[in-house]
């Protein structure tokens, strides 16, 4: 990750919660801390908490890293 790219919240949309294996689905604009375009994809929550308030069609502001290439939701909240 390029670190002049400071960290930042990315918009996204609920597509779908799989509390067990802790995954959530999100349709996403760009990410540019990691210079990734907008696109529908699983991501991993650090923590399964997490998920616990959002649910599908929700609009979402969520923070995410790479860790070991897996690409880890930190934090997640309603988009105001």
């Amino acid at each position: 990750m390029d670190m002049s790219q400071q960290a930042a919240m990315t918009d996204g949309e609920v597509k779908k919660i799989d509390m067990e294996a802790g995954k959530i689905t999100l349709k996403h604009g760009d990410i540019k801390h990691m210079d990734m375009p907008g696109m529908t994809m699983v991501f991993t929550a650090r923590d399964k908490r997490l998920l616990v308030n959002v649910k599908p069609g929700d609009k979402v502001k969520f923070m995410v890293v790479n860790e070991g290439g897996k690409m880890v939701v930190t934090d997640i909240q309603p988009a105001r």
